[in-house]
């Protein structure tokens, strides 16, 4: 029975590798069509060169950069994170993944999240944050789309933090925290001032666990005007949180 069992787990893990080898012989760079060996969506030579946020230079803390506090006024939150300016080849993704349906960027643009963030806290401890929450779609909106993207986004990436072994660096995922109570017109186009006007009293917090945390990381794909992640971040500090950390894909920046 135990060499019967042996030999079921030798086959198991030879039709494994297998299966890695043929899904890298097969799978072919989403952005030049050569071979995968990261991410399986990109070969090495597009990973190095994805575009990515110097965070050394602004202590990890996009709010550090003159630029973005003047384009950034009177935000609630406390940090701002973002992996690269929302341009090629984020954009396409973005647009694909949230129009399109394809879930297998959503786990590429999560990782890509995680690592970045990973490094960032190593760098600068004091962005570690205690739970993690999403920006939240209403009803009529989710069920239009059929998910939510930050929510997709949030629960990889808690997924892949996890997966470090590294206790400290394990955030728990609330995705009951935020709701959205009423549907809002789409924000595109609309200046910093409209889009605060129209999110007022949008959102409700209601925290799984009996007192709030004291530090909160925000996930979203895209930071535009800051005002969705700003009302959120002043509904989180109502609700008891004292610093609130966003992390997003994505910072539009001003042409």
């Amino acid at each position: 029975m135990e060499l019967l069992a042996n030999n079921y787990l030798k086959v198991c893990n030879a039709l494994k590798q297998f299966y890695h080898q043929m899904l890298l012989k097969l799978s072919s760079c989403d952005l030049c069509g050569e071979a995968c060996h990261h991410y399986l969506l990109l070969c090495q030579n597009c990973f190095a060169d994805l575009p990515r946020f110097n965070t050394e230079v602004i202590q990890g803390d996009l709010l550090n950069w003159p630029a973005v506090n003047q384009i950034l006024p009177k935000v609630y939150f406390d940090h701002l994170i973002c992996l690269a300016p929302y341009d090629t080849p984020y954009k396409q993704w973005l647009s694909q993944f949230k129009y399109n349906g394809r879930f297998d960027i959503a786990k590429l643009l999560a990782m890509l999240l995680a690592e970045h963030y990973q490094l960032v806290i190593k760098q600068h401890t004091h962005l570690q944050a205690e739970l993690i929450v999403s920006v939240p779609l209403h009803i009529t909106k989710w069920q239009q789309r059929g998910f939510n993207q930050a929510h997709l986004l949030a629960d990889i990436l808690s997924k892949e933090l996890a997966k470090e072994g590294i206790e400290q660096h394990i955030i728990p995922y609330d995705n009951k925290a935020l709701t959205r109570n009423k549907s809002t017109s789409s924000q595109v186009g609309k200046s910093g001032v409209l889009r605060r006007k129209s999110l007022r009293n949008t959102f409700n917090v209601q925290f799984s666990q009996t007192t709030a945390p004291e530090h909160v990381l925000l996930i979203d794909d895209v930071v535009t005007t800051g005002a969705t992640a700003s009302e959120i971040s002043h509904c989180l500090k109502q609700a008891g949180v004292k610093r609130v950390t966003v992390l997003a894909l994505c910072l539009s920046l001003p042409l």
